[in-house]
């Protein structure tokens, strides 16, 4: 099945994703395959690898691609990732963090050692053509952005391509000093498409109308979109006398009130920099209509916490999610097809669009 949606890349005539593609079982399992198995996909940060003979079970988009990874660090230091399922009849490896000297299957006891290689298989002295390459574990792509780790099934580009630009705009800050704080963490359901949150994220034209207290610290007049190849950033600044970055001459930003930098990366992750340190939000698709937020706290500067933009966001997040499931019970409507786009606040939504529709018209 071949499944097509097309937004004109001129904004200003341009209209919106048909509303089929939030209500329909196949382009959801579509978008499984060519959009999320094609990009880059958070699967944790790297804290527990960090020390050689580290093993970490990882899940790469737990409830829509449910790929079982495993981070290993092996006696040289050199981190992997890999496939977490044994070769010989797909039981799983590694359960839990720990440290070891090799990856030993429970079921039958075939053993790898912490580069993937096959070492050891009982009853297997008659097996013709054995081992072979397929006995080792596969190897998957991943790369790293600061402490955090991101891996991929068969990426469309390099990691770079997603995250570069982050890279290059922020590479004043010290990303490998920012610790989790797990006190700050959050899980979210809500009862909505996926794309639909995304959408949410990617525009400031509701924040006057639905963030009260957030408008109250931003410069609404001020804020800006910036588009780059898989990724794009809305620049807050604050208003007087309201908390902001404290810029090095060498930021691209020095002399701005900068109260946020909010990042996202196409297709499912938030990247939100604060004075005191980064919020993580990852989008996991659980249904066509079921999504989880998961918010990850990684704190740079403690004294600045709870100011600011970067203060509120239990309260910021309860007014979007209300937002995004009247928005997904009207999606549902026989008469509604699709909108139109403000030119000068909703830049970041027509990206969003315009790269799904280039991933889902991906032929493999």
């Amino acid at each position: 099945m071949t499944l097509r949606y097309s937004v004109d890349p001129d904004i200003t005539v341009a209209t919106t994703i048909a509303s089929s593609f939030y209500r329909d079982e196949a382009a959801y399992a579509h978008a499984r395959e060519r959009v999320f198995a094609r990009s880059w996909q958070w699967i944790g940060d790297a804290a527990d690898v960090a020390e050689p003979g580290s093993l970490s079970p990882r899940t790469m988009l737990a409830g829509c691609l449910d790929e079982p990874l495993l981070l290993a660090r092996d006696a040289a230091g050199t981190l992997r990732c890999m496939s977490n399922v044994c070769t010989h009849r797909a039981n799983l490896l590694v359960g839990e963090p720990c440290r070891a000297e090799q990856i030993r299957c429970r079921y039958h006891s075939r053993r790898f050692d912490l580069a993937g290689r096959m070492t050891f298989m009982p009853e297997f002295a008659e097996a013709r053509n054995f081992p072979s390459a397929s006995d080792h574990l596969p190897q998957v792509p991943f790369g790293l952005f600061g402490s955090q780790v991101f891996a991929a099934v068969e990426p469309a580009a390099p990691l770079d391509a997603f995250l570069g630009d982050i890279r290059e705009r922020l590479g004043w800050m010290p990303l490998d000093e920012f610790r989790h704080d797990p006190s700050r963490d959050r899980d979210f359901e809500i009862d909505a498409h996926w794309a639909l949150y995304v959408e949410n994220y990617l525009e400031g034209l509701h924040i006057p109308f639905i963030h009260p207290a957030l408008n109250q610290v931003l410069d609404y007049h001020q804020y800006s979109y910036e588009l780059h190849r898989h990724a794009n950033l809305q620049l807050a600044l604050a208003r007087d006398g309201e908390m902001a970055f404290e810029l090095p001459p060498q930021s691209p930003d020095h002399g701005k009130r900068v109260a946020a930098y909010y990042y996202w990366v196409f297709p499912n992750l938030m990247l939100n920099f604060y004075p005191w340190g980064l919020s993580l939000n990852l989008v996991q698709p659980l249904g066509v209509a079921r999504t989880r937020i998961a918010f990850r706290a990684y704190v740079w500067d403690a004294s600045k916490l709870d100011a600011g933009a970067g203060s509120g966001l239990d309260q910021v997040e309860m007014e979007d999610e209300e937002a995004v499931e009247a928005v997904q019970r009207g999606v549902r409507s026989r008469w509604y097809h699709h909108g139109r786009y403000s030119p000068t606040k909703e830049q970041g939504v027509h990206h969003f669009h315009r790269l799904l529709c280039e991933f889902m018209a991906h032929e493999p």
